[in-house]
């Protein structure tokens, strides 16, 4: 039987490996978070601020806009607490970001053709797929994101606090509701991120693709930033629904037996909120998302993009 030549066994760089492709993405939301955070605060106090089943149980209704809502934060709380649950954020994508990216690149490498593309359908039901499991892996630092930035709004309205920091915020979770409680909100928010997921991977590797090849761009900043623009749009219009659902399910308290106290799950909730605040309820909180979502994926598009081609690996 031949030997094998060290030319003959198929290697792959460092650079492409998925331990680095993992680690450039994590770094690149990272940024993105750090960038966008106080628009992520202020839709989360936009979607609960008017609840109607939250004001049945005792909190009082607001009808703030974005920019007031904002300012009062900062003036209220401090301008930092705009910034309030970023730590569990930047679990989150510790998890999130690098195992969506991996998911995605391994789903479409399994469906190219001959030319190395992917059609549209197959670039969606990758960003299906990748944003739901990593989602579902994640979820728990999502839950304790959204506590921590409802907790400003409570104590504002007189509530005592529930937590001081972030390992606090778990600690309590768990006392109320044990493991399976991390998971409070989960199925909004797998829909939402399966959503977002296909408008933010699908529309950016799609759009990438479909500006190289008709309109002959290079693969450079310019390019990376059309496609994170329309990819950031795209995942807004998705995802807002489910990501509205998915705060109120998450921020609403829950009673002795570990259960939520305004809604017995997603349907419900869904119900409640057209019924209550009708249908537009379910994009609430849209500019500020559409302001974090655009600059989010401008942001962590060209920090990993750049990344990877500073030390010599491949683009997305």
């Amino acid at each position: 039987m031949p030997l094998l030549r060290n030319a003959d066994i198929p290697t792959t760089k460092v650079t492409d490996s998925i331990a680095t492709r993992y680690s450039v993405a994590v770094i690149g939301s990272w940024a993105a978070e750090t960038a966008t955070y106080p628009f992520d605060l202020t839709k989360t106090r936009l979607q609960i601020q008017s609840e109607v089943a939250a004001a049945k149980h005792g909190y009082k209704l607001e009808n703030h806009g974005m920019i007031k809502t904002a300012v009062s934060i900062a003036k209220n709380e401090g301008v930092l607490k705009l910034w309030t649950g970023l730590m569990p954020m930047f679990q989150r994508h510790a998890i999130y970001s690098g195992s969506r990216i991996i998911i995605y690149e391994k789903f479409r490498n399994c469906f190219k053709d001959e030319n190395g593309k992917v059609s549209l359908g197959v670039a969606s039901l990758g960003g299906l797929v990748a944003g739901s499991l990593a989602q579902l892996i994640a979820s728990p630092t999502d839950l304790v994101k959204v506590q921590m930035q409802a907790e400003g709004r409570r104590l504002i309205q007189g509530k005592p606090p529930r937590f001081a920091n972030c390992r606090q915020a778990y600690a309590m979770l768990y006392a109320e509701s044990g493991i399976l409680g991390f998971w409070r909100g989960a199925v909004p928010n797998v829909q939402r991120a399966a959503l977002v997921n296909m408008g933010d991977l699908a529309t950016y590797d799609y759009t990438k693709q479909f500006l190289m090849r008709e309109f002959g761009m290079a693969d450079n900043a310019l390019l990376h930033a059309a496609a994170a623009f329309t990819a950031g749009f795209v995942a807004a219009v998705l995802g807002m629904p489910a990501d509205v659902l998915k705060t109120r399910l998450m921020n609403q308290p829950v009673g002795p037996d570990g259960r939520g106290t305004l809604y017995r799950g997603m349907i419900d909730c869904l119900q409640q909120s057209v019924k209550n605040e009708g249908i537009f309820s379910l994009y609430k909180g849209f500019i500020p998302l559409w302001m974090r979502l655009g600059p989010w994926a401008l942001i962590n598009w060209i920090v990993f993009e750049n990344i990877m081609l500073s030390i010599g690996g491949q683009t997305f």
